[in-house]
């Protein structure tokens, strides 16, 4: 789990020289960036939305993440939004 001490230095850590990508092939208009970040964690952004603020996780979390997505956690949900 997650602290909110970890999150905290997370959201402190500069990252204004981050190197973003986007998955080869996607669509320019609507996809995200990601930046890995030192320790495992990684950053997500909307390129077309520079104002607003990109999203963090741990190393932890962004692992779940894609346990969860190997697994088909989501598939049901993807299933309903389509």
């Amino acid at each position: 789990m997650t602290t909110r001490a970890e999150k905290d230095a997370l959201y402190a850590l500069d990252i204004s020289d981050a190197h973003w990508q986007a998955a080869a092939g996607s669509n320019p208009e609507d996809r995200f960036e990601i930046a890995f970040l030192p320790g495992g964690a990684v950053a997500l952004r909307d390129p077309h939305a520079p104002d607003d603020r990109d999203l963090r996780y741990t190393a932890a979390e962004w692992k779940a993440f894609q346990k969860g997505a190997s697994e088909g956690e989501f598939d049901a949900d993807l299933r309903t939004t389509l």
